[in-house]
């Protein structure tokens, strides 16, 4: 049998190259840090967010989509900012029903190869190069978050989302899994772990699996009822800081 050589791509051979220059190390990490503050002062006066997660590749008619779209609508209704990872598909139209329906909708855009671009129902947006910055800004900046059906980057925001929960960093912040058909499986997998007792079976309250809309939404209703604070912030103009 003939053997193939796989090619590496530039930038994923730097991952294989293990410990680099010095120099290449505090420049990444200079890389990260400006992104972070980039993040801070373009995330700092939007106010609560109710953050979705979801797949890049359902377009406007699917059952999804559309479900989305409705969420924007409902959170925009609840004076709440719509957040997303200001792609295409479920993070479009979750950001488009806020948008059309005069809510606040902001993004954290990744930059991809394929896929990844930013959808046109913003009023703010940021680019990442990295998925754990756009991750620690999604979910800092949010009170509530709907995993709506997806692919690898969806499961990574959930569970990685659900690790903090489990684990007290962000404190009963509701979870809401939309798309019992879909999820069925995944949730079969949880009860497995709970048997197994690699997680506890109290976990499993940590999200709520629902296909009924006004359900998800009067479980974010809540927490916000009871949880809800915001404190008021001043712009600084010696940081040259923009409302």
């Amino acid at each position: 049998m003939e053997k193939t050589e796989r090619i590496i791509p530039a930038k994923e051979s730097v991952y294989l190259d293990g410990p680099r220059p010095r120099i290449n190390e505090f420049l990444f990490a200079w890389s990260v840090f400006r992104q972070m503050i980039k993040g801070f002062r373009t995330l700092h006066f939007i106010g609560p967010c109710i953050t979705v997660f979801g797949s890049a590749r359902f377009t406007e008619g699917h059952k999804y989509y559309e479900a989305s779209r409705e969420f924007g609508k409902r959170i925009a209704e609840l004076g709440f900012v719509t957040m997303t990872g200001g792609g295409p598909g479920v993070m479009e139209a979750a950001n488009r029903g806020a948008f059309e329906n005069g809510g606040v909708s902001v993004g954290c855009n990744i930059k991809l190869p394929f896929e990844q671009h930013p959808n046109p129902y913003m009023n703010k947006w940021i680019t990442f190069d990295y998925f754990f910055i756009r991750k620690v800004l999604m979910v800092k900046y949010s009170y509530a978050f709907i995993i709506m059906p997806g692919g690898f980057g969806t499961m990574d925001e959930f569970f990685e989302t659900l690790t903090l929960a489990q684990t007290k960093v962000i404190y009963d912040f509701p979870i809401v899994l939309f798309g019992k058909e879909y999820f069925q499986p995944l949730m079969t997998v949880i009860d497995a772990m709970a048997e197994k007792g690699t997680i506890s079976e109290t976990d499993k309250k940590l999200m709520l699996l629902t296909d009924d809309m006004d359900e998800a939404m009067q479980y974010i209703q809540a927490y916000i009822a009871k949880n809800f604070k915001v404190k008021p912030r001043k712009s600084l103009w010696w940081l040259f800081e923009k409302r």
